[in-house]
């Protein structure tokens, strides 16, 4: 039975990500229920307070989920690690809701296996892009200008001085190691650190690329039908520090190919978020929270089942409502 009045888990509620995403909810959407979960409480009680109609509760996923602790929920929002899908399983078994941000493209065939032999009776997004799929959703807006696509390069800069929660912090330590891509065709894992380029940035200065097998990769392969799809992770000066104000969390997509119009082009896409890593993460957690509950006046997802964020939100809508977040978009020709 739904509940008349929406209400959302957000493991790691209090945290960078969890955080920002509680926050975008609220200022929307003053009717929606919080729950803040995470094994300190305490810690989130001020933002509880701050939000109101919020709580914090204890949860600690290595002993496990009991959806029953909580009450009814209609979503839970994974902003934590959670290498045993803890959550995604209570979901699939209790009919909740659930969005996820931190499988890499080889942590993902278990539910993808599960969905095959079990209808899921809400919806299980995958959302373990990079910025939980605002590059795909970008990328998917700009493709519609090519009628052949023969390379999608893609990348996220990390400025150190744009602050990052724990989980965060310790994921960036994992980030160079394998890495899958695709290249001439062909689907590979390559070792990141052999494995990199360089990136040309927006302010004239440049970056060291390396590999990582984010969701990005397969989706962007799926829609644009290019041979060649790499995602990379960068550290360098943001757009933002480079104008001598905050860190910015910069997002960069090349794109090459025939335009529509019969010209061999590569464009250049910018994506620049002056608040940072957290809040451009939390905004596509946000969008994609709307449409699974039908909240305002965006139409819910009637049917369970597996989803991924561009199959959720519509493309050719998504720049106009990212800048409305005071997010950047820069396309230039290369």
């Amino acid at each position: 039975m739904e509940l008349k009045k929406k209400r959302i888990l957000i493991a790691g509620g209090y945290g960078l990500v969890g955080g920002n995403v509680a926050r975008l909810i609220r200022k929307r959407y003053q009717d929606v229920e919080l729950i803040l979960a995470g094994r300190t409480p305490q810690h989130g009680e001020q933002l509880a307070r701050e939000l109101g109609n919020a709580k914090t509760a204890y949860l600690d996923l290595k002993a496990g989920f009991n959806a029953e602790q909580y009450g009814a929920i209609n979503l839970v929002i994974a902003a934590t690690e959670d290498r045993s899908n803890i959550l995604q399983e209570a979901a699939i078994l209790n009919g909740f809701a659930c969005i996820t941000i931190t499988e890499m493209a080889e942590d993902i065939s278990p539910v993808v296996c599960r969905s095959l032999y079990k209808a899921f009776p809400a919806p299980i997004v995958l959302a373990s892009h990079w910025q939980a799929g605002i590059i795909t959703l970008i990328a998917k807006q700009i493709s519609t200008k090519f009628s052949e696509i023969t390379r999608v390069e893609t990348a996220g800069l990390y400025d150190e001085r744009d602050p990052v929660g724990p989980m965060v912090a310790e994921q960036v330590k994992k980030f160079v190691g394998n890495a899958l891509l695709r290249s001439q065709g062909e689907w590979k894992f390559v070792d990141a650190k052999e494995n990199a380029r360089d990136i040309h940035l927006y302010n004239g200065t440049q970056a060291t690329g390396y590999p990582m097998g984010t969701l990005d990769v397969p989706s962007l392969a799926a829609i644009t039908g290019s041979p060649n799809v790499r995602f990379d992770f960068a550290t360098g000066v943001s757009i933002g520090t480079h104008k001598g104000i905050s860190a910015s969390h910069d997002l960069y997509i090349d794109m090459e190919g025939v335009l529509t119009t019969g010209e061999n082009s590569k464009l250049r896409t910018i994506v620049s978020d002056p608040k940072g890593y957290g809040h451009l993460t939390a905004v596509s957690i946000f969008l994609i929270t709307e449409k699974i509950l039908g909240l305002g006046d965006h139409p819910g997802i009637p049917a369970g089942g597996l989803y991924l964020p561009e199959t959720i939100l519509l493309s050719d809508e998504i720049t106009t409502r990212i800048e409305e977040f005071g997010i950047d978009v820069i396309i230039q020709a290369l």
